[in-house]
């Protein structure tokens, strides 16, 4: 029996992107601290090596974030393609399989950062060095490479606000996040902000000598459970409001003078992070201090967009059911990123699993893997002929 050339080509492209999935699973870019400057430092070179134009960018000791071009000979605009490359602390579980080993079991490629987002930004990489001649001939492609995703878009924040980057006018965006390549439309906004009470120290004998800030922190916290954010949203549901952390007092002998807690606030577009603030702050009173810890907008992209519809035609075929508008919970550089770069349509489509995202032994399907480089080679071909 003669070998089919298309399935030969298929299993060359499939061994790629594993092996470059791999290469980026290897790196330890644990967040905090981030550390993704190896890891970036050595997708820079493979990348120049093989025809792009690299701009990399330093946001801190070890932290960086990287643009990489292949520009085309036509005008139009390019394609964009957004991935980080932190990933989240193992927790304290046991793996079964190395974080850093990248081992291939039952058809499953492990790691941390394996389906949030490593694999995908192989896949997006292979796709753009398979279509590189279409590419050079047609409109171009931008890849965004970040650090600090993880902890509230920091290499993101970095990137947009140095002057001298210069960054891209996309004609869309693709941010690679775990979706098992369906098109998402967006997400909620992430504000988290902490709220910090203060009291008078005293000993813990005579605690009618101080003012106890665990109380006065327990109190805000009891009344933070009737805070209404806003009415639900056609799309993302009802916006939510989660205290996540607490911390007050350094001994038990004393009357604690500081405390604080930290709360997480999902949020939809119709929704004002300042207003948001400013009515928490009146519905706490002056006792509670509010700081700001991380304040991205919603991202949703209009379905009706052109481009969207023809993203979306060309993701049916790989799903069994109709492609219906869905947002996903997790936040993306997509917050920070779309008004810098003229508020492009933007799609979240990677090949990881969401159910895997953060989790002890995670993992990417092989077969997910290998559908998203064909997803995004057709996505790249019908972009580069866009006038």
């Amino acid at each position: 029996m003669r070998d089919n050339p298309i399935d030969r080509e298929q299993a060359i492209i499939e061994r790629k992107v594993i092996e470059l999935a791999q290469k980026l699973l290897a790196f330890d870019t644990i967040n905090p601290p981030g550390n993704e400057q190896d890891c970036l430092t050595w997708l820079a070179d493979f990348l120049q090596q093989r025809g792009f134009e690299v701009t990399r960018h330093t946001f801190g000791d070890r932290r960086m974030n990287i643009i990489a071009r292949l520009r085309g000979t036509h005008s139009g605009k390019p394609l964009a393609f957004s991935g980080h490359l932190d990933t989240v602390p193992l927790g304290s579980a046991e793996w079964q399989h190395d974080p850093f080993g990248s081992e291939i079991a039952e058809g499953r490629l492990y790691g941390r950062g394996s389906s949030d987002m490593k694999a995908a930004v192989a896949a997006f990489i292979v796709a753009s060095l398979e279509e590189k001649q279409a590419i050079q001939a047609g409109n171009g492609v931008v890849l965004l490479l970040t650090g600090g995703e993880e902890t509230g878009c920091d290499g993101a924040r970095a990137l947009i606000a140095d002057p001298d980057i210069e960054l891209p006018v996309p004609l869309a965006v693709i941010v690679g996040e775990a979706t098992q390549n369906y098109p998402v439309m967006g997400h909620k906004g992430a504000l988290w902000l902490r709220c910090e009470t203060r009291g008078k120290t005293a000993h813990g004998a005579m605690p009618e000598l101080g003012i106890n800030a665990i109380y006065l922190a327990a109190d805000a916290i009891g009344k933070i459970r009737s805070f209404e954010l806003g009415p639900a949203h056609p799309l993302m549901k009802q916006p939510t409001l989660n205290v996540g952390a607490m911390r007050g007092g350094l001994n038990i002998n004393s009357v604690p003078d500081r405390a604080s807690f930290d709360v997480d606030m999902r949020t939809d577009p119709t929704l004002h992070h300042p207003d948001i603030t400013q009515r928490l702050q009146q519905h706490l009173s002056d006792a509670v201090t509010i700081t700001p810890l991380v304040d991205l907008p919603a991202v949703l992209t209009d379905v009706l967009d052109p481009w969207v519809l023809q993203t979306i035609a060309l993701c049916q075929p790989y799903h069994d059911v109709p492609i219906t508008p869905r947002i996903v919970p997790y936040f993306t550089d997509a917050a920070i990123l779309l008004a810098a770069l003229g508020h492009p349509p933007c799609v979240i489509l990677g090949p990881g699993e969401p159910s895997q995202a953060h989790q002890t032994d995670e993992f990417c399907a092989i077969s997910s893997l290998k559908n998203s480089v064909e997803l995004y080679r057709t996505l790249i071909l019908t972009a580069s002929s866009i006038p």
